[in-house]
Parts: C-alpha cells; structure tokens; sequence
C-alpha cells in the first residue's frame, strides 16, 4: 500500500486560525491595565455654612470607550455629585463618563475634616461584553482654614465689641455694637456714665459721686445706646465705664477702688472693646464749695464774722482768712455744710475788712464797721447860770469813744468822751444865746440855747457891766423846774436827730 505524503500545510492554517480566535475572545472578555480613571481634588469653603467644599475630578483614561463609574466610596461619608449644566446635580456613582472626558463633583465635609478620600470602581463596555474595570482611590489632607466657618446670625455678648462717643465736659456719651448683628440671645451689656465732685481740675482725691449715674444696655434689640449725667459746677470727674450702676464707686479715695481697665478707651480689656476717645475726664473751673461771710457790727466798733459753707456743691472744707487793718489776720477751716461764727475783728482793726480763699477775697467779702441803728447814743446835759454856761456830754456802757466838739461864742472846746464816762466843758456867761456841740464821728450837732437860772438883770450873762440878779421865790422855782424838763428833751431831741441841727433850751 502505498501511502500518500502528507502536508503540514493545511494543518498549520487551521491552528493559526483558531489561535487568532482564540486571542479576539481574550481581547474581548480580560480587562487590559491601559483602562483606569484619574482622580484630582481641590478645597474650598462655604462660609455661609462652615462646611469645606472638596471637588473631586474624575477622568476618562479611554479615548475610545465610555466609563461608567459603578461605585464610589467616600469617607467622611457625605454624598458627592457630579456637577452639571443649569447648577443640577446627580450622585458620582453611576455616573457615565464619556471617552476622554472629565467629571466634577463635589463633596460637603464637616469644617473641622482634616483628611478625605474618594474611591471610584469603573467600567468599560463593549455591547454586552464587559472590556474592562478598574479601581482607584485619591486621599488628600485639608490644610486648617481659620476663615472657614459658619456665618454668625448674632454675636456672643462676651466677644462683641463697641464703638463710643464720649462728651465729658457735657456729661453725654454714646455706645454702639459693631457690625450689623444683633447680640445673641438675651445676652446684654451695660454702660454706665457717672459724674463726681473732685478736689481739683486734675485727678486728686477725694471724690464724691455728683448726681445719679446714668446706666443702659446693648442687646439684641437695642444696638446703641445714650447716655446723660449733670455735671456739677465745680472741679469734676466724668467716668464712662464697662457695666451697671453696681460697678460705680460711690467715694474715690487714696488707696481705695479704681476703675482702671474698666473705663472704655482703656488699654486692657474690658474698656479696649470698645473703640472712641479715652472715657473719662477732668476739669472746672472752680473749687466744690460755696464760701460766703456776713458781717455784724457791734457797738463798741468791733465787728463779728461769720463764715459758712454750705451750698449745693459744697462738697470739701473752705479755708477761710480773714485780714483786717493793723496787721490783724485769722484763718478758720469750714467743713461741708457747716459754719462758723467765733471771728471777731477788734475795733482798732475793723475799719476795712476782707475775707479771702485761697489768696482772693470772696463775693461780698469786703466789709467797715458801720454804727448800729440800735446802739444808744450819748446824752448831752447844759446847765447855766449868770456867770457859767456848762455843757456836759455823757457816753454810755457799750458805746465807742466820742469825739465831742464844745462851741459858745468864739470859744471852743475839744473833748473825747470814752464809753460810759461824762465830759463837762463850762464857757464864761456872755451875750451869746446858744452853744453848739458837734459829734462828728455821728454827723450830729446839737445847738444849746442859754437859759441862765435866776434873774439877771434881763439881759442873761453879760459880764460886771450888766450883771444878772438872781431870781427867787415861785419864779425861781419854777424856772428850776422848767431847766430839768428842757435838759430831758433836749437828751431825747439829740437820740432822734440825724445829719441836722437839734436846737433846744438849756
């Protein structure tokens, strides 16, 4: 038998066919490594809400196949969506990308996420024949973004801050909240303004508050507010202070309270939170209290002072001097509200008289001895003869000395009468008919007429030629009598006489 020669030809076409199938089936169902997605973020922050924006990229690798993204994880584990035309939004998973394509989406995280990361399976197809798949994962590390936090809808009564106006020399000031947010809550922050007397224009103590303080909140329905005090008429402190009527010293005083930091415009807090001018203020122009003097004048020429302090704003001791003239001085201390009386000014010293604080004299503080409408005035007494016309002045207990000025004919007499003693000037009888005695201290003059007792021949006194003969019996009785009554009024007529000429008959 004879065989035929076989040919490898035809056998080696079909195995070369059937590994090319082979190799299109496997191309077909095994995913190739070429296909996988990438993935890219970038943060950002949404200060309406505080939360951080992530927006994660997602990239087609195939320019030939749509991926269809199967499931993605995400951890935090809020919902990522992709981003699409007219601001609508659908979720990343399942999401079909198209060749070559880029997909953003994005994903909301709590403020506070320090780290994140987006996982993404992906699909490609052919028909109904999966090509291939791929998984990938990005993490990233958000970086602490102070500014990425929720808007305020109010502010927090202890971090809120002010702004002020402040008047002192008015006693106004104004406070307001910053920004345009309310105060959160029932949350409220008092202000107060205070006004006191003080020592001086300068910080000094002693000081007394002056009025009522004016005290008012900011809160969530009132963002400003105003506020007012009296302002005393002398040396003052104004105060604008952080808190209420509780935070108010009543008496500043050498090593007692101070209101430091709490005045608004202070350095520290809590007065820094509040931006305007310093809040406080010294000044007037004149001491806290009321120095007045009245004066009396006695009698026996001396004259009593009397101090006092005790007006509305008198608020310190007065020290008070007195000067009169020769030298004469006295100092005296007058504390609030009070006076004093013990100062008497001698009447050698009383001719002018001055009180002074500090170095000047007062309002009404000058001040002569001025004789009193009540002081009794002196007696003038005459008594006469043929040969003798006497005068005799008498000066009370009580009274000053009194210049006394004698005048008969063209004689005259000077003579100083001390109080409570008598003066007698007698005048040799002649043809005059009066005498006149002046007090000059008193702007008086009293005219004598001369009435000699007796008959004298009925020309009165008149020397040897015309001697006068004594008049006796009944007539010269009463003659005497009528003497005595004349002496009397002539006494009365000089008490109520003034600056004219009392005339009466001796």
């Amino acid at each position: 038998m004879i065989r035929p020669k076989l040919s490898l030809r035809r056998p080696l076409a079909i195995l070369g066919a059937a590994l090319v199938g082979l190799t299109g089936v496997a191309a077909v169902a095994t995913p190739a490594s070429a296909h996988h997605t990438e993935i890219s973020a970038k943060v950002g922050c949404d200060r309406q809400t505080g939360e951080r924006l992530i927006t994660w990229s997602v990239k087609n690798s195939q320019a030939d196949k749509d991926a269809t993204l199967q499931k993605v994880t995400t951890n935090p584990g809020t919902p990522v969506n992709a981003l699409m035309q007219g601001a609508k939004e659908v979720p990343l998973q399942g999401y079909l990308l198209p060749r070559s394509a880029t997909v953003e989406a994005v994903q909301r995280v709590p403020g506070n996420t320090t780290t994140a990361s987006l996982e993404v399976h992906a699909e490609w197809w052919v028909g109904d024949v999966k090509a291939a798949e791929d998984t990938r994962a990005k993490s990233i590390t958000l970086a602490a973004d102070r500014s990425c936090a929720p808007a305020p809808k109010c502010v927090d009564v202890n971090k809120a801050t002010f702004s002020h106006t402040f008047d002192g020399p008015k006693g106004t000031a104004t406070v307001k909240l910053d920004g345009d947010l309310p105060l959160c809550g029932d949350g409220k922050q008092y202000f107060t303004l205070v006004s006191y007397f003080a020592p001086r224009p300068q910080f000094a103590t002693p000081q007394y508050v002056y009025g009522t303080p004016d005290s008012d909140f900011v809160s969530a329905k009132q963002s400003e507010i105003t506020l007012n005090v009296e302002i005393p008429d002398c040396h003052t402190q104004v105060d604008l202070i952080w808190g209420d009527k509780d935070q108010v010293i009543d008496e500043i005083v050498d090593g007692g309270k101070r209101y430091d930091n709490k005045k608004l415009g202070s350095p520290g807090a809590p007065g820094n939170r509040s931006k305007g001018p310093q809040g406080w203020y010294n000044g007037g122009s004149k001491s806290c209290v009321t120095p007045a003097s009245t004066f009396a004048s006695k009698c026996d020429g001396s004259v009593a002072v009397s101090l006092s302090n005790d007006g509305k704003i008198s608020k310190y001791a007065v020290e008070f001097e007195v000067k009169g003239e020769n030298g004469f001085t006295k100092k005296v201390s007058v504390a609030p509200g009070k006076a004093d009386s013990s100062i008497v000014v001698p009447a050698a010293d009383a001719g002018k008289i001055e009180v002074l604080v500090d170095g000047k004299v007062i309002e009404n503080g000058t001040y002569s001895w001025q004789r009193p409408e009540d002081c009794p005035l002196p007696a003038v007494t005459t008594k006469a003869d043929c040969k003798e016309f006497a005068l005799t002045v008498t000066n009370p207990e009580g009274g000053l000395p009194v210049k006394t000025t004698f005048t008969y004919g063209d004689k005259t007499e000077t003579r100083t009468v001390a109080a409570d003693a008598s003066e007698t000037v007698t005048f040799k009888a002649g043809k005059d008919k009066t005498a006149i005695v002046a007090l000059p201290d008193m702007d008086l003059e009293l005219e004598a007429i001369y009435t000699p007792e007796g008959n004298c021949g009925g020309s009165g006194g008149g020397g040897e030629d015309e001697p006068g003969l004594p008049v006796t019996g009944a007539a010269a009785g009463g003659i005497a009598a009528g003497a005595i009554a004349l002496l009397i009024a002539g006494a009365v007529l000089f008490v109520i006489a003034r600056r004219r000429r009392v005339t009466f008959t001796a």
